[in-house]
C-alpha cells in the first residue's frame, strides 16, 4: 500500500461541533495531522483542560489524530511547501477546479477556512490548488465539516 501523508489546516473555525466532527471524519479517512490556527477551537483549551464539547463530538479522535496549534498559517503553510507538501484549500473562488477533476499528491495539506468568510484571499495565494465542491441547489454552500468529509473521502478513500 503507499504511504501518503494528509494534513489538514482548520484555521478560523468558530463551531467546536465542526471541529470535533472533522476530527472525528479525519481519523476515519486515516489523516496524518490536523493544525489548528487563528480561532479553531482546539481539543485542550487554554487552561489545559479537554473540551467537553469538542470531546462529544470527535468521540475519541481528539485522542487519536496528532494536532498542534500554530500562530502563523503563513509560516506553516511555507515550511509545508518545503517539506513537499501539495497545498490545496477547499473554497469557492473563481480560480477553484472541480474537487473530481484532482489527482491528490503523496503529501496533501487540506486548508479549511471559517464557516462564513472561508479561506482568505492571502491563504489562497499560497495554494497549490483551489477546489470547489459544486452546488447544484438553492444553497450556495454545505456546512464546514460535511464539506471536509466528502473532499477527504473522495480524494482519499482508494
Amino acid at each position: 500500500m503507499k504511504t501518503r501523508e494528509i494534513i489538514l489546516i482548520l484555521h478560523d473555525i468558530r463551531s467546536v461541533q465542526n471541529v470535533g466532527a472533522i476530527f472525528r471524519t479525519a481519523d476515519a479517512i486515516g489523516v496524518s495531522k490536523i493544525i489548528i490556527s487563528g480561532h479553531t477551537p482546539a481539543p485542550i483549551d487554554r487552561f489545559g483542560r479537554e473540551r467537553g464539547d469538542l470531546k462529544k463530538t470527535a468521540l475519541g479522535a481528539e485522542k487519536t489524530i496528532p494536532w498542534e496549534q500554530v500562530k502563523n498559517i503563513n509560516t506553516k503553510i511555507k515550511n509545508l511547501k518545503r517539506d513537499g507538501f501539495s497545498i490545496i484549500a477547499l473554497e469557492q473562488n473563481p480560480k477553484s477546479i472541480d474537487y473530481k477533476k484532482y489527482k491528490p499528491k503523496e503529501k496533501t495539506a487540506i486548508i479549511i477556512g471559517s464557516e462564513v468568510l472561508g479561506v482568505s484571499e492571502k491563504n489562497l495565494s499560497l495554494c497549490d490548488y483551489i477546489l470547489e465542491i459544486p452546488m447544484n441547489g438553492e444553497k450556495e454552500s454545505l456546512n464546514v465539516s460535511v464539506a471536509t468529509g466528502i473532499l477527504l473521502y473522495r480524494l482519499f478513500d482508494n
